[in-house]
């Protein structure tokens, strides 16, 4: 097997085109730390961002596998936006790669991660070992638990990515860091909320128990509602309460698209096939909200300062 074959393989398994909301989890925390303490350690930042990328590389490379070996990945119908890469059903005799890079991600990230708390307080570990735990039991436990199954990614990106690189770049927890951090956990759970509606029936197969599943669609249309009006609801407490800067509000320009989200959830929730476009504007939401606040921080730290 050629090198670049592997590559792609290894490209395949880590989803490479969806690590751009880690890069920016990270982005939206360094830009915090500086505009609340007006510095930042790139070097922490960019071994922060490794860990993060590691730590996400490694949840994607065990969902692949263990939904291969399950058989789900025969099953699903997948879209742009959920069902995974498909790579191991094109290349099965590849999937100890797959475990090899996740195992590998999950040491580095395991390792930084001591070496992190051994030199800015083993505190961070209460952040870092349910994030570890995480990582490996998504796929095979989490899915099968609803209601944790909900808000594990918002809690892994949201919780233990954000919130714990500012509180290694900034050696403390306030406010700000909670703020941004709940934004995220809210946008990042609806995601996966909504990404799961078109896998209902190939994950009901394997013994999954989402939300989709246990309520149905319709019902969990609702409830991604619902957590969009809580994102903005928390974003307009946050700046009234002067935890995030006036600036913040720049997010609020994405408020046309959430509100065709919300619409087109409801109206398609049963429909798959016509569920795809509102998969991809639920991305662009999903990156476009935290981008807006963190521009927001900057134009506030600049034009403030």
């Amino acid at each position: 097997m050629t090198s670049k074959s592997v590559l792609k393989i290894l490209c395949g398994v880590a989803r490479l085109p969806f690590l751009t909301l880690t890069a920016l989890c990270i982005a939206l925390a360094a830009s915090s730390v500086w505009y609340q303490y007006g510095h930042f350690s790139l070097s922490l930042t960019g071994l922060v961002l490794l860990m993060a990328l590691a730590a996400h590389i490694s949840v994607n490379a065990f969902n692949e596998y263990f939904d291969f070996h399950s058989g789900l990945d025969h099953l699903t119908e997948r879209t742009p936006f959920s069902g995974g890469s498909g790579t191991l059903v094109a290349a099965p005799e590849q999937t100890k790669l797959a475990l090899l890079l996740a195992i590998s991600c999950l040491l580095f990230v395991t390792v930084a991660g001591l070496w992190l708390g051994a030199q800015h307080g083993w505190q961070l570990l209460w952040l870092g070992i349910p994030g570890v735990l995480l990582i490996y039991s998504y796929t095979q436990y989490v899915n099968k638990l609803p209601l944790l199954c909900l808000i594990a990614p918002g809690l892994g990106f949201g919780g233990f990515m954000t919130l714990g690189a500012y509180w290694v770049l900034a050696g403390q927890l306030d406010a700000l860091a909670l703020s941004v951090s709940a934004l995220l956990a809210l946008l990042i759970s609806n995601l996966l909320l909504l990404n799961q509606f078109p896998d209902v029936d190939a994950d009901q197969q394997v013994g999954r128990r989402h939300l989709p599943i246990v309520l149905g669609r319709k019902p969990s249309a609702h409830i991604y509602r619902g957590l969009l009006v809580s994102c903005y609801a928390l974003l307009l407490l946050a700046v009234w309460q002067q935890w995030l800067p006036a600036f913040s509000l720049l997010a609020l320009f994405t408020l046309p698209l959430a509100l065709v989200l919300m619409r087109d959830v409801s109206r398609y929730a049963d429909a798959p096939k016509q569920l795809v476009p509102t998969l991809g504007r639920n991305v662009l939401l999903t990156h476009a909200l935290p981008a807006l606040v963190l521009a927001g921080l900057i134009l506030e730290k600049t034009l403030g300062a």
